[in-house]
C-alpha cells in the first residue's frame, strides 16, 4: 500500500456520520439534507434512463447541461459564459481534484484560508504542490492582508477560496474579494474558486463571485455543484467554468479521472437549471427559516451560535456559552450523552486549530430539529454533564 494514502485519516464527515449510525444519534454533522426535494428534476432523471442514451456522454459533460450552467450564471451573478468554458463533473471535488492537478506544477506554491474544506490540503499535495495555510479571521472570516502579503513568494501560483465559506457559513466581503483579484492580478495567481454554496446566501443576500471582479475573468476556475442547487448531495454532479485557455487543459485532467457522469442526470439538471427558478429559491427560503429554528433552538438552551449567511450550518461558541471542553470532546459527549451528531471545527484546520466552536447542519425536517435540540436540551440540564 501506498504510504501515502495508508496514513491519510477517514474524512471527519464519514468518522462522525459512522458513529451516529452506530448510536443510533440524530446527525447534524454531515451536510446533506432532509429536503426539500425538486421532484420534477428527479422525474426527469427517471425519465431519461427510459427514454435516452445510457452511453458515454462527452466528456466535457452534455451540450444541454454545459448551457444550461452557463444561461443560469449570466441569470443570476451577471457572469457571460460560454458553454465551451463549462467542464461537467462527478461532483465538485471531482472539480477541486481536475483544477489542481490541471494546474499545479512540482514545487509550485498554493495558498489555502483555515478553517478549510478537509480535501483541499491532501489534494495540493497529492498533486505535487505546497500548501501555505493563512488563517482567516474567527469568526468572522476576514482575510488577513499583512499575512497574505507575507505568504507570497516567487514559487506561489494558485490559491483556493471557499465562499461562502464552509464550516463558518460566512461571505467574502467586498473589499476582501476586490483584495484578492488585485493580488491575483499582481502576482499573475489563478484562482481557484470553490463556490458551491452560491445558492443557498440568505436574508436577501446575492451571492458574487470572484471571477464577476475586475481582471479576474481570465485567471479564476468557478466551482459549483448542482447536488447543492437542488439539494440532491448523491447525485454527484459539479462543474468548473472557466476561460477557453483554462477550461482546455482542465478538462484534459478531468477524462483521467471519472472521464464523464451518467447522461440521466445531466439531462435532469439542465431541465432544472432552465426551469426551476423559483424551486431553487423556495427552497432557500425553507432552509434559512430552518436555520432560524436551530439558531434559536441552541440560544434558548444558552448555547451561543454564531450568524450564519449561507451554507447549511451554523456554529457555537462553546468557550461563549461557558462550556470549558474543546470540540472534539463536545462532540463526542453530545453523542454519547444526548444522541446528536456535529463537527468539531478543529478538523477544517491543517495545525494549530480553533477548537472553541462545533458546527451542526440545520438543512434537516422540522421535527428533526426539535428532537435534536430536546436531546441537547435535556443533556445540558444534568450539572456536569456537558456543562461545567
Amino acid at each position: 500500500m501506498n504510504p501515502l494514502f495508508r496514513d491519510m485519516p477517514t474524512t471527519i464527515f464519514e468518522a462522525m456520520s459512522a458513529r451516529a449510525r452506530a448510536r443510533g444519534a440524530i446527525n447534524l454533522g454531515q451536510g446533506f439534507p432532509d429536503g426539500p426535494r425538486c421532484d420534477r428534476v428527479i422525474a426527469a432523471a427517471a425519465r431519461a434512463l427510459e427514454e435516452r442514451s445510457n452511453q458515454y456522454p462527452p466528456a466535457t459533460g452534455l451540450p444541454e447541461l454545459r448551457g444550461a450552467v452557463a444561461r443560469w450564471y449570466g441569470r443570476h451573478q451577471g457572469l457571460a459564459l460560454d458553454p465551451d468554458e463549462v467542464v461537467i463533473t462527478s461532483g465538485a471535488t471531482e472539480a477541486l481534484a481536475a483544477s489542481l492537478l490541471a494546474l499545479i506544477r512540482p514545487g509550485d506554491e498554493v495558498l489555502l484560508f483555515a478553517p478549510l474544506y478537509d480535501a483541499y490540503l491532501p489534494l495540493v499535495e497529492r498533486a505535487g504542490g505546497t500548501a501555505k495555510v493563512l488563517r482567516l479571521a474567527l469568526p468572522s472570516g476576514r482575510i488577513d492582508r499583512e499575512a497574505f502579503d507575507a505568504a507570497i513568494g516567487p514559487a506561489t501560483r494558485l490559491l483556493v477560496f471557499n465562499d461562502p465559506l464552509n464550516p463558518l457559513g460566512t461571505r467574502a466581503h467586498p473589499d476582501d474579494l476586490a483584495f484578492l483579484a488585485e493580488r491575483c492580478a499582481a502576482h499573475d495567481l489563478v484562482a481557484i474558486c470553490d463556490e458551491v454554496w452560491e445558492a443557498l446566501v440568505y436574508d436577501g443576500g446575492a451571492h458574487r463571485s470572484l471571477m464577476a471582479c475586475p481582471g479576474m475573468r481570465e485567471r479564476t476556475v468557478k466551482i459549483g455543484s448542482a447536488g447543492k442547487i437542488f439539494g440532491l448531495t448523491g447525485w454527484k454532479v459539479g462543474w468548473m467554468c472557466a476561460a477557453p485557455p483554462l477550461a482546455r487543459v482542465l478538462a484534459k485532467a478531468h477524462q483521467f479521472l471519472t472521464f464523464t457522469t451518467p447522461p440521466n442526470l445531466q439531462w435532469a439538471l439542465a431541465e432544472g437549471l432552465e426551469n426551476e427558478d423559483a424551486w431553487i429559491a423556495t427552497a432557500r427560503d425553507q432552509h434559512q427559516a430552518s436555520r432560524d429554528v436551530l439558531s434559536g433552538g441552541l440560544a434558548a438552551l444558552g448555547l451561543v451560535p454564531l450568524p450564519s449567511a449561507a451554507t447549511y450550518f451554523v456554529s457555537v461558541d462553546l468557550a461563549a456559552s461557558g462550556i470549558a471542553a474543546d470540540d472534539t470532546a463536545f462532540c463526542e459527549a453530545i453523542i454519547d450523552r444526548a444522541g446528536v451528531a456535529a463537527i468539531p471545527v478543529s478538523a477544517f484546520f491543517a495545525s494549530e486549530p480553533a477548537t472553541h466552536l462545533v458546527r451542526f447542519c440545520f438543512a434537516k425536517e422540522r421535527a428533526t430539529l426539535d428532537a435534536a435540540l430536546a436531546r441537547l436540551g435535556e443533556a445540558l440540564a444534568v450539572p456536569g454533564l456537558l456543562r461545567g
